[in-house]
């Protein structure tokens, strides 16, 4: 489009007035301002676009079809003018979110539950997968923030750290009474222990997996399990001890029902927290960021 976009708002609206001076008044300008910027348009198009009379201008056949198109673009401006504002009102949006099934469960339902009750009127859509996954994701655009453990330094990639997790060995108390009946009390626990874990796509069996090589741990007895809740039940029900994250089987502990396995050389928290990138903001994105900031997970 060649024409300043002024001069069709000013065409637009001499052609729905049907008069010169009622657009003025509407637009707020000169009448010899509105004269001027309809004589540059129709020079520009080279053709004429109102016929003038004594009671003011009448769209020519050529100026219609003009008109006719101005009007369906003017009105989808108004129109998307409106939505903005609804949006602001209202707190509406888009959000896309990364995560895996534990985080999902142990820490993204808390903070959306309180965001929900806030913000009503923002549309989430979760993606639970890998964390692999969620960063592959997150790069591509296809969402827009990742709750995982935090990534390696890329450029623009923002980390908000939310919480500390602390990866151990669990199992009920009548199973070590078991095993130690059976095996004895000096036992090493990893050689004759049913040891659970994660199976090996995801990144906390990985990270285990790295923590057992480097302390030499060689498992005899091994159980994969798909999700951290089953490895929790699992360690409930007395089947084997299971690597957990101590957050999330806390109650657990302080209440005796699952025993803590005691590691000569302790695993190393890791930290938990959002992650999204610093150019690729959205209002609704930034103001669940201000959320998270000033709000701890129930």
């Amino acid at each position: 489009m060649e024409q300043n976009l002024s001069q069709y708002r000013i065409f637009y609206e001499v052609a729905k007035t049907g008069n010169i001076s009622r657009a003025a008044k509407e637009l707020f300008i000169s009448q010899p301002a509105i004269s001027k910027a309809i004589g540059k348009l129709e020079d520009s198009l080279d053709t004429a676009l109102f016929t003038r009379n004594s009671r003011g201008v009448q769209l020519t056949a050529e100026g219609q079809i003009l008109f006719d198109h101005t009007k369906r673009a003017f009105e989808e401006l108004a129109s998307g003018e409106t939505e903005l504002k609804r949006a602001r009102e209202f707190h509406m949006g888009h959000i896309r979110i990364g995560v895996s099934n534990t985080l999902c469960r142990y820490i993204m339902v808390s903070y959306l539950k309180n965001y929900i009750e806030q913000y009503p009127h923002v549309k989430i859509t979760i993606e639970s997968q890998s964390t692999t996954h969620t960063m592959n994701m997150l790069e591509q655009q296809k969402i827009d923030l990742g709750l995982v453990v935090e990534p390696r330094p890329q450029k623009n990639l923002v980390f908000m750290p939310v919480m500390e997790i602390e990866d151990i060995f669990v199992a009920s108390p009548a199973y070590l009474d078991n095993l130690r009946l059976r095996e004895g009390e000096d036992a090493d626990l990893f050689q004759s222990g049913n040891i659970m874990l994660l199976d090996r796509d995801n990144m906390t069996r990985r990270y285990i997996d790295d923590y057992m090589a480097l302390n030499h741990i060689e498992p005899n007895n091994l159980l994969e399990v798909t999700t951290m809740d089953l490895l929790i039940e699992f360690a409930r029900i007395g089947l084997g001890i299971g690597s957990v994250i101590r957050e999330f089987v806390k109650e657990d502990l302080d209440s005796g029902r699952l025993v803590q396995i005691r590691l000569d050389t302790p695993i190393h928290k890791r930290t938990v927290g959002f992650v999204y990138y610093s150019n690729r903001l959205s209002g609704a994105l930034t103001t669940f960021l201000e959320f998270v900031r000033s709000h701890s997970p129930a």
